[in-house]
């Protein structure tokens, strides 16, 4: 692996007695894409404002391109794009004026950035909106704006803070594509999400961290074959439920209930879905383990409220 452009060591924020990040250390090489994810409420937000210079961490250190956080703080930032989870883009500008405008923060010259502007706006498929507003845009458009603004002093790694949430299948699709290309391109990406699937998508390396604290790290692939069993099967229907203490159990390695379906996780199925067979009126589903499963058994299946 190459050295990490940026590095996070042993982070800590207090909020009066709460600990909301509690020795938190990652690092991330060129053109890899690291994902962290958590429920609501586990310090992932905080973090990526410690990373940004705009939270003050309690004790530990953040280093990038060989710079330190916060003493080099408008260096680093001239090499990092950033898409916030909230739309920040100016809703009295177009498209194009939204890029330039911005670039105008990293003291680029107005030339550069409107050379730049047409390739930025064809790399997030708004070429024919470039003189379109905000608010005359859908929020697949708005969220491909905000990366292309970030992307608007060529950085060398792009800190998303669910970039995705709100957006539809389609949009959320193309999205990905885009951020595929720019990992194609060497680029390095911090990602937190709520979708596994687009943690398992785009991230070489995932973080899961709960009540401010990582509880494990790896590529998705192989944190799910080290915290879970290969096969899952889905139970639900009518009767369901009574099957979590049934005979059943003992095919299976673990079982859980959430709501109205009962989760056998087991190293071989077959035996299982056999015996499910004697129970007809019920659904099942038999599928492989993925990080979905993985996120709840390490965090639980309790909702959270955000903090």
């Amino acid at each position: 692996m190459n050295a990490p452009i940026f590095s996070v060591q042993h982070l800590v924020k207090r909020y009066g007695t709460a600990t909301v990040v509690d020795d938190m250390s990652f690092a991330i090489a060129p053109g890899v894409c690291l994902g962290v994810i958590g429920p609501n409420g586990a310090g992932k937000t905080t973090t990526i404002r410690m990373c940004l210079g705009l939270t003050q961490p309690d004790a530990g250190t953040v280093t990038a391109f060989g710079l330190n956080m916060p003493a080099d703080a408008l260096a680093i930032k001239a090499q990092l794009g950033v898409v916030s989870q909230m739309d920040t883009l100016d809703p009295d500008f177009s498209c194009a004026e939204n890029l330039l405008v911005y670039g105008r923060y990293f003291g680029m010259k107005d030339a550069q950035i409107r050379e730049r502007i047409p390739s930025l706006l064809e790399f997030a498929s708004l070429t024919a909106k470039a003189n379109a507003k905000p608010g005359e845009l859908s929020g697949g458009m708005k969220r491909r704006l905000s990366l292309a603004r970030a992307l608007v002093n060529n950085p060398r790694l792009l800190l998303l803070d669910e970039p995705t949430t709100g957006l539809d299948p389609q949009a959320r699709h193309l999205m990905w594509e885009r951020l595929q290309l720019l990992l194609a391109e060497g680029k390095s990406i911090l990602l937190t999400t709520h979708f596994m699937d687009e943690a398992e998508r785009l991230c070489h390396r995932l973080l899961v961290v709960d009540h401010g604290r990582k509880i494990a790290e790896g590529t998705p692939r192989d944190l799910i074959a080290q915290h879970l069993e290969p096969d899952v099967v889905e139970v639900f229907g009518t009767g369901a439920l009574a099957l979590a203490d049934s005979p059943l159990k003992a095919l299976a390695a673990r079982v859980e209930v959430s709501g109205e379906t009962v989760f056998f996780y087991t190293q071989e199925a077959k035996p299982l879905m056999q015996a499910l067979t004697a129970h007809p009126h019920l659904r099942t589903l038999h599928r492989p383990a993925n990080l979905e499963d993985l996120f709840l058994k390490l965090t639980g299946r309790q909702i959270r409220e955000e903090a």
